[in-house]
């Protein structure tokens, strides 16, 4: 499975929802110069987390979004099926052979558990120590 920009997009809004949870309503606006962003595209991807229940929108000239949940009860896996659907490395695995749809099955249930076992709170909360090294490839 490919995470789109939908799915990354959608974590960064709920990441800075998360960072700023309790201080009141964050505008699409704030979160798209933060993080060089489109706001349109934005306020696209708000709408079906608003209508998941992740997200409740504020409106008037100090509104915006605020979580609709603590940032520690929500997970990435809620926020990417809600944005990319279900969670599968590939199509049709029930017509895969019983080798290959075991592989199958193990990596989806392996990359569900990581993202069902990560918070927003946990997001917006990790600070880089600088001890993850950027992957390097050479051709």
């Amino acid at each position: 499975m490919k995470i789109s920009t939908k799915g990354r997009y959608g974590l960064t809004i709920m990441i800075e929802l998360g960072k700023r949870h309790g201080e009141g309503p964050i505008s699409l606006k704030s979160i798209a110069q933060t993080h060089n962003l489109s706001e349109h595209y934005l306020e696209q991807l708000a709408g079906p987390l608003r209508n998941a229940g992740l997200v409740r929108s504020i409106r008037g000239a100090y509104g915006g979004y605020v979580l609709a949940d603590e940032p520690a009860k929500i997970t990435a896996g809620d926020i990417i099926r809600v944005l990319e659907g279900p969670i599968s490395p590939v199509e049709g695995i029930e017509d895969e052979e019983p080798a290959k749809r075991e592989l199958w099955m193990r990596i989806r249930d392996a990359v569900k558990e990581v993202l069902d076992s990560t918070t927003v709170e946990d997001l917006a909360n990790h600070k880089d120590d600088g001890s993850s090294e950027p992957y390097m490839f050479y051709i």
